[in-house]
């Protein structure tokens, strides 16, 4: 039961600001990126049994507003496409203080495409998973203070964020979005 709880408190540490915090500020750096398509999906999203409900129109459409929010103030000359699969959420309904308050979370896939060469950045997708803002503290949950597209906003904002971070990471290590107007990556053929 200690160990649960040390791992969720761990978990709230690092999704403790909101994930829309820093969009009033100028992006982080990210090379010469440019999003053009802004794909996302949800055929096979799965529901926890404790969560509120959600159409799937709604999810996809918060997801690809918050993607578009963060993404759209980058303005290279390298275009770029996100093809984002929902595989999971839950939005937390109201719990029982100090008993039980549980928290909203998404999961999603990831895979980047560069536009120029038609190739995917990262060959297996990139799961992220992503936890409400515990803005509201660890005794009360989301459940009792918002509503179920508040909660959804929040965890769709955070997921954007959550992306950027990814791409920054595989930027600074792999020269993603650094690469000359003029380089393209080729395609690997497949051995058959």
């Amino acid at each position: 039961m200690f160990r649960i709880l040390a791992i969720l408190m761990s978990f709230g540490a690092l999704v403790a600001c909101n994930g829309a915090a820093d969009l009033d500020k100028a992006p982080v750096p990210l090379g010469d990126f440019k999003l053009y398509h802004n794909i996302v999906v949800a055929p096979k999203v799965q529901k926890l049994p404790i969560s509120r409900e959600v159409s799937e129109e709604a999810l996809t459409t918060a997801v690809k507003n918050a993607i578009a929010e963060r993404f759209d103030r980058y303005d290279g000359k390298r275009k770029y496409h996100f093809g984002v699969s929902l595989e999971g959420y839950v939005l937390a309904p109201p719990g029982i203080p100090l008993v039980l308050a549980p928290k909203s979370l998404m999961i999603l896939n990831l895979t980047v495409w560069d536009d120029a060469s038609g190739t995917k950045l990262n060959a297996e997708p990139k799961q992220i998973t992503v936890f409400e803002s515990f803005d509201q503290g660890p005794i009360v949950g989301s459940g009792y203070t918002k509503t179920a597209e508040e909660q959804l906003k929040n965890l769709s904002q955070n997921a954007a964020k959550s992306i950027e971070n990814y791409l920054v990471k595989q930027n600074e290590a792999e020269g993603w979005f650094n690469r000359p107007l003029d380089a393209v990556i080729t395609r690997v053929p497949k051995k058959q």
